[in-house]
């Protein structure tokens, strides 16, 4: 088991270097235009020369991502082009945002689409048909469009929660609730549509096994078979789907806190692409591969300790 966890560490570093590399091969690629941007329409050919030279831009583009890698390393992602702001203070204000956002989405659709699946997957007939039905519908209407209808009849019509806007913890807890809840809701309809869907498919294939009818014809209860073995051996592609999801949350966040307003690094990473300030990209494309990396980790582990078979891959 330790071996395996050590081979999947390795790969997500792996991932990691790739990624990042060729992340900033594209961003870094284009070193005099990149100090145009910085300096302005105006600027005269020497003085976007002197710029590249001034942002370290005229070296091989190895060379600068060595020294990048180097500085992510010590806690240092550069500093905007624009502002003069440290990447590192920008994201520590933002990410926690993001992340709240994402793991109450990804807590709830974890307990809700288990429930609802399993229900769908046992009872069936008009559950399973209205289940499947609902999912389907959650999963084609996009969240940006659910986030303006929650707006519209939950902080417009009837004034029960904040249209915009974002309450620290620290400051006023059940204000920080009230500011993130049609957010999470808008996040939540189309992740647990989406997952639902795969942990009925799931637990429907466990429950066609040989073991479970074997199960049931010893007598032993439905609650029992349901939660101790069929949930067990369902866990597997269960936690890929959420693995998955939490992909999709982060995505769908960059949209959801243009709606509401939100402080967060999908915010951040829209304003840094819209005056192409490279480190400030560089450093949410960052965060975001490691978070995607730690879930899919962490992931991997869970399968790894419920299911033995996983062990001596």
């Amino acid at each position: 088991m330790a071996l395996s966890l050590v081979k999947k560490l390795v790969r997500s570093l792996a991932v990691l270097i790739v990624v990042t590399f060729a992340t900033f091969c594209l961003m870094y690629g284009n070193g005099p235009g990149i100090a145009h941007a910085v300096l302005g329409k105006s600027a005269t050919p020497e003085a976007v020369q002197a710029e590249v030279v001034k942002l370290g831009l005229d070296q091989p583009l190895v060379v600068q991502y060595w020294t990048w890698l180097t500085g992510v390393l010590h806690g240092d992602l550069g500093r905007s082009f624009y502002t003069g702001e440290s990447v590192s203070g920008a994201l520590s204000n933002r990410v926690p945002v993001t992340l709240a956002l994402v793991v109450l989405a990804l807590l709830l659709t974890t307990v809700l689409s288990v429930m609802l699946g399993v229900t769908a997957a046992v009872r069936g007939g008009w559950v399973d048909r209205t289940l499947q039905f609902v999912s389907v519908l959650g999963t084609a209407v996009p969240a940006f469009i659910i986030a303006i209808a929650l707006v519209f009849t939950f902080a417009i019509h009837w004034r029960l929660f904040p249209a915009t806007g974002y309450v620290s913890p620290d400051v006023n807890f059940s204000g920080w609730l009230a500011s993130l809840s049609l957010p999470v809701l808008a996040l939540l309809i189309g992740s647990v549509a989406s997952a639902t869907q795969q942990f009925r498919t799931a637990v429907l294939d466990t429950l066609g096994r040989d073991y479970v009818r074997t199960l049931r014809a010893r007598g032993i209860p439905e609650r029992e078979v349901i939660f101790r073995n069929v949930l067990r051996n369902s866990a597997a592609p269960g936690l890929t789907v959420l693995s998955l999801t939490t992909f999709a949350l982060l995505g769908g966040a960059v949209f959801i806190e243009q709606v509401f307003a939100l402080p967060g690094m999908g915010q951040l990473a829209n304003m840094a692409a819209q005056i192409n300030d490279v480190p400030l990209v560089m450093g949410t494309v960052l965060v975001t591969i490691v978070i995607v990396l730690v879930v899919n980790f962490l992931g991997d582990l869970a399968i790894t300790l419920l299911n033995p078979k996983a062990r001596t891959r």
